[in-house]
Formats: structure tokens, C-alpha cells, sequence
């Protein structure tokens, strides 16, 4: 007999609950990556949407003065070079009219999030996130339609924005309230930090695929991410298992025998209800059994069951009620700063290393992926160390204690060349994101499950929510302030910053404090693993 392979061996060396655990990080990994692979276009065609027309100018001198020599014009073409930038951010205040589609996309985002939180701890989180991403998919491509029917009115971006920011707001509550039920505490920074860096990913992807066409066709760079969000909500609708609880239904119909007994019932003395068991066998039964039981069916009186409900379904909690949780303020107001720094990267930077470094969009948007490779390392290492030493806020702190400085570096070293700009960007992406994912994910799962709840798992959702809502505030604002300050330098942009990593740390320090202090910090370990 051959020897089993050890591939065969590491596979079935799994049992049945771990395989639907790794199920579900994988297809949630995906997921949101595919919400942040559709955010990202916008970013790279920014700098297609507003040209430097100089080049373009002295091209059509020249075209010009050849058909003016008795050569035939060539035919005019849809969208030619000859456009330069695309109406209506072809004015002086194109960096204005930028940022107020970005503005008009996160505040919806913000407000939304609010709501979906609240929501969705009242719906099936499956039907919540399949129909989210099918309509943010239909309203990502409805953008990139504006390129093909050469559309050019602000007030139709504007609107996509709006509808496309508070669509997208169905998928982080639900995805990290997926992820707690399925993961319990124990090294739930390390398995967060992992799974989190599904943001960075879809960025990473996002750039890629919008850079392909920036160039020649900016509308596939929204129609093809559209297309793979939507793909991805009907994957959700077939395969997303909300709850381990789910799945005991699945395996007692398993369980239970081929033949159910039927039952009637009628009125029986005093109209009281009188429950009888149905026997009836269709098959040749012997001499004894006919004694006990003839070929027609008789009734045999059922023994009343009383069924007492143990206890009753936690109401899922208010949105004061959420607030009064120890610490869910403070790491708000925090995220909404380190957010406004996060998404200020995330919506400017290859606008900016196109106009810093002199590179075309293409190039601008590959450069640009390093800062979200920086970011994946950045949220597995605050995730190991908080989880080593159990103190999530003084991790956080002293990350964006680093990061201010390593803005300040950046914005100098990023006129020297590509090397020490490449060496910045990762460093920035560690120290910036870092902070942003602890919060979004093990922070917001741990005060979700907080012991002042007493067991009530049905505050998760709410409590994410208001993290990351009042976090999209920052990722509002930021954005809008970048596209302002701009105008008078890119050094404004950066000071900006700085100020809101200063201002996100303070808003910490009373957590570091009692972190410091107390005598029951200690490592997350795996005694405190449960499910919820």
C-alpha cells in the first residue's frame, strides 16, 4: 500500500470547525478587499482627469500649422489627446473640484456608516453586505460610464460619490462582526493584523488594475473594479457563514433520522388541545405486531412537553448604549484623526508623486502601492505587540509618536530621487497604518465584546460602527484640507498631518495612562480565546 501524501496528512489533520474558520477568513479577506479595490480608481485618474496641458499645447501648434500647409485635418475623435483634461476639472480649480468629490464620497461614508451599524445588527449580515456590494458595483462602473458617454456635467460625479459612499458603508461593520464570531481573543491583534491587510491589498490591486487604463481609457479603471465587487457580493450571497451557530442546524438535519413520526391534533374535553403520534406501517407486519399495532392506523396520545426558554435573546444595544462602553470615545475621536492622515495618502499621494517626482500617472500609481505595502507590516506588527504585551492604546501611541516625524522626513526626502522616496513611503505606510488597523479591527472587536456588555454579542456591529464612522469624519475632512492647502504647496499638506497624528495621540494618552498603571496588563493569551 503507497504512503498517504504529507499534503493528504496536513489537510485531513484538520477538523470540520477549523476548515469553516479558514473559509471564512479567506472569503471576508476578499471581500473587503474587493470594497477597497473599488474606492481606489479615483485616486489614479485624478491626474488623467487634469493634465499638464503644455506638451498638448505645442502638439496642436503643430498640428495646426500642418493643415494649414494644405494637409487634410485629421477627423476629430471622442476623447483625443487634444482634450488635455477632462470638463469640468479642466479650470484653475481643479484640485478644489477634486477634493469635493472626495469630500462628497466620505461624507456620505461617514454618515452612512453611522446607520449601517445599527442596521445591520438587525438583518442577516449575508443579504446586508450581497446587496451593499452589488449596488456599489453598479455605481462604481456608473462612474467610469461617464467617460464612454462623454459626460462632463460635475453634478453627475458628485451624485455617483454620494450614492457609492453610503452603499459601501454595509461592508466593514459586517465583515469584522463576521470575523469576531468565527475568532476569539487570543492573539485576535496577530489574526486581525493578517486579516486586515485586505486594505492594503485592495489598494494594491485597485492601483494596478486603474493604472492599466488611465492612460487610454480611464472609464474601464472604475468599470472592471465595479464589475469585481459585484462578482464578489453574489460569492458572498452563496458562501458567508455569519455565526458557528449557523451551521448546527445544517448538522442536526444531518443527524436526524430518514422517517419523521407524523402527528395529529384535534379538540379534545374543555377544548383544551390534545397532540396524538401517528403510526402507520405500509409493509407486511407479523402476528405479534398486529396485536400491538394493526394495519390501520391508530393514534397514540403524545406526552406533553413543557419547553421553558432558559433565557431571553439579547436585544441588540443602542447607539448611547455603545458610547458608554470604557473606551469607545476615546479610540473614535482618535481614529478620526489617524484616518484623516491614512486617506489623505490614500486619495493624494500619486497626484503628488506625479507633480514631486515628475512621473506620469502610470508610474505615479505603481509608486504608490508602496506606501500600502508599508501598511500591511504596519498593522501585523502593531497587532503581534499589542498582543504580546496587552496594551493596544500605548502601541498605538507610540506609532503615531513615530509618524509625525517620518511625515516631516518625507515630504524633504521625497525631492532627492526614487530611492530614498521608495524607502519613505514604506516607512510611512507602517507607522500610518498601523495605528488605523488596530483600531479598526482587534480595538473595535475587543469593546465590542467588552465584559460590560455581560455576553451580549449583539453590540459588535453598533460598536464598529461608531469607531469607524466617526474615523470616516477624518477621512472626510482630510482629503478636502489636502486639496485646499494645496493650492498654496504640498508643505501646508504635510504640516496638516503632523498636527493630526499629534492631535490623534493626545486624545490617547488617558488610555496609556491607566495602560501603564494598571496591574492586570498582561499579554492576550489563549486562555481568554472564546467564541461569542
Amino acid at each position: 500500500m503507497a504512503t498517504v501524501p504529507p499534503g493528504i496528512r496536513l489537510l485531513v489533520s484538520f477538523n470540520r470547525d477549523q476548515w469553516y474558520r479558514a473559509l471564512t477568513f479567506i472569503l471576508t479577506f476578499l471581500l473587503y478587499t474587493s470594497f477597497h479595490l473599488s474606492r481606489k480608481p479615483i485616486s489614479i485618474v485624478k491626474s488623467e482627469l487634469h493634465k499638464n496641458c503644455s506638451s498638448v499645447n505645442e502638439l496642436a501648434t503643430i498640428v495646426s500649422s500642418s493643415s494649414g500647409s494644405g494637409q487634410p485635418p485629421s477627423p476629430p475623435s471622442l476623447h483625443t489627446d487634444m482634450d488635455c483634461s477632462w470638463k469640468p476639472f479642466d479650470k484653475k480649480n481643479y484640485k478644489q473640484l477634486l477634493g469635493t468629490m472626495d469630500y462628497s464620497f466620505l461624507c456620505a461614508y461617514a454618515v452612512g456608516m453611522y446607520l449601517s451599524g445599527i442596521i445591520g445588527e438587525r438583518l442577516p449580515i449575508r443579504l446586508f453586505l450581497t446587496v451593499g456590494m452589488l449596488t456599489s458595483g453598479l455605481f462604481t462602473c456608473l462612474f467610469g460610464l461617464g467617460y464612454v458617454y462623454n459626460i462632463h456635467n460635475l453634478g453627475f460625479y458628485i451624485f455617483v460619490q454620494v450614492a457609492n459612499g453610503l452603499v459601501q458603508t454595509t461592508g466593514w461593520p459586517s465583515v469584522v462582526t463576521c470575523i469576531s464570531n468565527w475568532f476569539g481573543k487570543g492573539r485576535r491583534g496577530l489574526i486581525m493584523g493578517l486579516w486586515n491587510s485586505h486594505t492594503s491589498v485592495g489598494n494594491i490591486l485597485g492601483s494596478l488594475i486603474a493604472g492599466y487604463w488611465v492612460s487610454s481609457n480611464w472609464g474601464m479603471s472604475f468599470i472592471v473594479p465595479g464589475i469585481i465587487i459585484a462578482v464578489m457580493g453574489i460569492v458572498c450571497f452563496f458562501f458567508l457563514i455569519e455565526h458557528p451557530n449557523d451551521l448546527k442546524s445544517i448538522h442536526a438535519q444531518s443527524s436526524s433520522p430518514g422517517k419523521s413520526v407524523p402527528t395529529k391534533s384535534w379538540t379534545g374535553v374543555n377544548g383544551q388541545t390534545e397532540m396524538y403520534m401517528q403510526y402507520k406501517d405500509n409493509k407486511t407486519q407479523s402476528y405479534d405486531t398486529e396485536l400491538l399495532l394493526p394495519r390501520d392506523s391508530v393514534c397514540v396520545p403524545a406526552q406533553p412537553v413543557v419547553v421553558v426558554k432558559r433565557e431571553s435573546e439579547p436585544s441588540a444595544i443602542s447607539f448611547m448604549g455603545a458610547l458608554r462602553i470604557p473606551g469607545v470615545i476615546e479610540f473614535s475621536l482618535c481614529l478620526l484623526f489617524a484616518k484623516l492622515v491614512s486617506y489623505t495618502f490614500l486619495f493624494w499621494l500619486p497626484l503628488y508623486i506625479t507633480k514631486a517626482a515628475h512621473l506620469d500617472a502610470k508610474k505615479a500609481g505603481d509608486l504608490s502601492t508602496l506606501f500600502d505595502v508599508g501598511g500591511i507590516v504596519g498593522g501585523i506588527l502593531a497587532g503581534v505587540i499589542s498582543d504580546k504585551l496587552g496594551k493596544r492604546a500605548t502601541t498605538c501611541a507610540v506609532m503615531l509618536l513615530l509618524a509625525a516625524p517620518t511625515l516631516y522626513g518625507f515630504s524633504m526626502i521625497s525631492e532627492f530621487g526614487l530611492g530614498p522616496t521608495i524607502g519613505m513611503l514604506l516607512v510611512c505606510g507602517c507607522l500610518v497604518n498601523g495605528p488605523y488597523s488596530l483600531i479598526t479591527t482587534a480595538v473595535s472587536a475587543d469593546l465590542g465584546t467588552h465584559k460590560s456588555l455581560k455576553g451580549n454579542a449583539r453590540a459588535l456591529s453598533t460598536v464598529t460602527a461608531i469607531i469607524d464612522g466617526t474615523g470616516s469624519v477624518g477621512a472626510a475632512l482630510g482629503p478636502l484640507l489636502a486639496g485646499l492647502l494645496s493650492a498654496g504647496g504640498w508643505d501646508r499638506v504635510f504640516y496638516m498631518l503632523m498636527t493630526a497624528d499629534f492631535l490623534a495621540l493626545l486624545l490617547l494618552l488617558r488610555l496609556v495612562s491607566k495602560e501603564l498603571t494598571s496591574t492586570k496588563s498582561r499579554p492576550i493569551s489563549a486562555v481568554e480565546l472564546k467564541e461569542h
